[in-house]
């Protein structure tokens, strides 16, 4: 029994081992040459039997080539074996000579590796004679743009100043409204009440009802202020009880066919209010009339006001005349308050919103840009030139030597215009030295002499560049433009700033023109290009 377990078990092993034999493992690329950057397809491919368990690579090593992607395992059934598949992208971003490295396929626990491949990655070749080779363009810094995030607050105010504006105006007119009927006399405002009463002609309930309120309002309201009657707290019966209680004591002689007729009135309106009545339009306007005349009769049957009621009454009318001119000024003051934001939002959205602030604040660049410029010629030969303020004249040793400046170093814009024509030497004059090599000697002499300058007065970190130009004048010039760090007085750190000098070269002597300004400024490069723009050498007079 034990003889055949193991024949068994021997007869198990060998299949198993021809089976693994017959496994086959496959390796192929589309290419093995490529370019840099160009994409490699990798295969891995392996043929066994149907009862083969195959297992790729979960994390294939690729170096030095990089993985892109891996696809799925692809699995072709064939009519006496079974292929798998699976497909690998790479790319390498050097040239040379490569290998791609060996990997490893599991085959029903055996292992399967797969032979190296060598790959060439050539270089991608420029024809210089057809395309054209470039500088590598220096970092450029860009600004935040808080444009567009400010163009939206802005319209926002616009939409909230326009609803507070409308908010205001219906306020004011009706405060306006409640102040000048609390200065009229009550009976002047319980006739100016019924009057306006008359215009109205109501057609349904709701009207009827709004119309009787109104009504017996004004006579209630009346009575309370010139009768000292509690009436608007009083229901109808209260109210006609204490009129009675007025009329037996003799304070208000008031005719009792008035008290019938009021009473009518009441109960009508009390109809109208809480019973839904509606009367006709007839009814309606008589009972306007009889309560025209209550009011007209009360005013005979009151008694003549004493010398202290006059006073309180003209007491209490100077406080509501001074309270009403306090309020006038606070809503005046407002509402003007209102409309200088609101022009001041409209102008920011027109012209932009920091060319407003900076007008408004008097930013000093700004302020220059915007003033009055003064178009001058300094010095021999003329110089042409258009600036902000006229140039001041700055006394030199040297007699040969003419300054014109603006500001200083510490001033936000700084301009400095200097002729210098010294006397020749006939012995220099006459040397045989190249003219060529002499002006370039002269230009890194001047270039030398404006870094000391700035030096000088405390400027470091000098970055600088030259350039050649031509002015719209048709002047041809040497620029020399750059950034500094100045220590500008109540700073504490220095301030990053820009600087220009052109130079007009002669063979007599040089006119060089400087202007130093912070470089976050906006507006000194502005003022810099009409400076520029406007220079003009005069060559005869």
């Amino acid at each position: 029994m034990k003889n055949a377990l193991s024949f068994l078990i021997y007869i198990l092993m060998i299949c198993s081992v021809w089976s693994q034999d017959k496994a086959v493992l496959n390796v192929a690329v589309d290419s093995t040459q490529i370019k840099i950057g160009a994409q490699l397809n990798y295969t891995l491919q392996v043929k066994a039997d149907s009862t083969a368990q195959v297992f790729f690579p979960e994390n294939p090593i690729f170096a030095p080539f990089e993985l892109l992607e891996e696809s799925p395992i692809d699995t072709l059934r064939t009519q006496s074996h079974f292929l798998y598949t699976k497909k690998y992208a790479l790319i390498h971003f050097d040239s040379g000579n490569y290998f791609i490295p060996q990997q490893q396929v599991k085959v029903d626990g055996f292992s399967k590796i797969a032979n190296l491949i060598p790959i060439r990655v050539n270089p991608v070749v420029v024809d210089t004679t057809k395309q054209k080779l470039f500088d590598i363009k220096p970092l450029s810094q860009v600004d935040k743009n808080y444009d567009a995030l400010i163009s939206r607050v802005l319209w926002g105010l616009v939409i909230a100043l326009l609803v507070i504006g409308i908010s205001y105006t219906y306020l004011f007119q009706k405060r306006r409204k409640e102040l000048r009927e609390r200065e009229l006399p009550p009976f002047d405002r319980a006739l100016e009440e019924l009057k306006a009463l008359e215009s109205v002609q109501p057609s349904e309930q709701d009207e009827y009802k709004l119309y009787y309120s109104r009504l017996t309002d004004v006579v209630r309201r009346y009575l309370e202020e010139e009768a000292k009657i509690d009436a608007l707290e009083s229901t109808s019966e209260e109210l006609l009880i204490k009129l009675e209680l007025r009329k037996d004591a003799g304070t208000l002689d008031l005719d009792r066919a008035t008290l019938k007729s009021l009473r009518e009135v009441l109960k009508t309106a009390d109809l109208v209010k809480f019973a839904k009545s509606m009367p006709e339009y007839r009814i309606a306007n008589e009972d306007r009339r009889t309560v025209a005349h209550v009011v007209l009769e009360t005013k005979e049957a009151l008694p003549e006001p004493t010398e202290e009621e006059l006073k309180e009454k003209e007491a209490y009318k100077e406080y509501l005349a001074k309270k009403r001119r306090k309020e006038q000024w606070i809503w005046g003051l407002s509402g003007t308050g209102l409309l200088a934001v609101m022009a001041l939002v409209i102008s920011m959205l027109v012209y932009g919103f920091y060319p407003v602030r900076d007008t408004l604040l008097r930013y000093p660049t700004k302020a220059l840009y915007s003033g009055q410029w003064v178009t001058s010629q300094y010095g021999t030969p003329p110089l042409k030139i258009e600036t902000p303020e006229v140039l001041e004249r700055i006394p030199t040793e040297q007699s040969l030597i003419q300054q014109f400046s603006l500001g200083s170093l510490e001033s936000p814009f700084y301009i400095d215009l200097k002729f210098d024509f010294p006397k020749l030497d006939p012995k220099q004059a006459e040397s045989n030295k190249d003219p060529q090599q002499a002006k370039a000697e002269k230009a890194q002499a001047l270039v030398s002499s404006i870094i000391s300058n700035f030096e000088s007065s405390g400027a470091v970190n000098i970055l600088m560049k030259n350039d050649e130009l031509t002015l719209p004048s048709g002047t041809p010039v040497v620029k020399i433009y750059g950034t500094l760090d100045y220590p500008k007085k109540g700073k504490n750190e220095r301030v990053r700033c820009n600087f220009n000098a052109l130079l007009f070269t002669f063979e007599e002597g040089t006119i060089i023109l400087t202007m130093m300004y912070e470089k976050e400024d906006r507006y000194a490069s502005e003022i810099e290009q009409r400076i520029m723009n406007s220079l003009e050498l005069i060559k005869e007079l």
